[in-house]
């Protein structure tokens, strides 16, 4: 057995009246893990960063530009028996402007922006909804987060 970090994911965000909402994608009947909504994921090529995949996953599966992107303090992981390997993911979250278009690529059917409550049913594994627990702490202006996020310049 292996340990890999081959993965991101990325939890894209918006700004809606005051209200953070977030992007999700329903994966295509014909992809693996047919038909689950999920946030952007993807793999790390070789020759780059999980920082610099982040960004190319973002534009490939919606042909959006983050205005800023924070690294959650949370690592998410999972087992492939296709290669008996635990896989260690970095979790981002990328802010994008609230009149942002969503282009999908053909890996997904369709979109969805969503509050937090609506996200976490929607979202398949835990340490995804773990993920939106954290982010909607962060976001949360009415509260006083201890939280921090290191911010990754663009």
């Amino acid at each position: 057995m292996k340990i890999a970090t081959v993965y991101i994911e990325v939890h894209l965000i918006r700004e809606n009246n005051g209200k953070i909402e977030f992007l999700l994608l329903k994966r295509a009947s014909y992809e693996k893990f047919p038909d689950i909504w999920q946030m952007v994921s993807g793999k790390i090529k070789s020759d780059e960063t999980a920082i610099e995949a982040t960004l190319r996953e973002i534009k490939e599966e919606t042909n959006l530009i983050p205005e800023k992107l924070w690294v959650l303090p949370r690592v998410n992981s999972f087992y492939l028996a296709e290669d008996d390997s635990i896989n260690l993911v970095p979790v981002f979250v990328a802010k994008v402007d609230n009149k942002s278009i969503v282009k999908i690529s053909d890996e997904h059917s369709e979109f969805s922006w969503v509050d937090g409550k609506e996200a976490k049913r929607l979202l398949a594994w835990s340490g995804q909804r773990t993920s939106i627990d954290l982010i909607s702490e962060y976001f949360d202006y009415s509260k006083r987060s201890f939280l921090y996020l290191t911010e990754i310049n663009l």
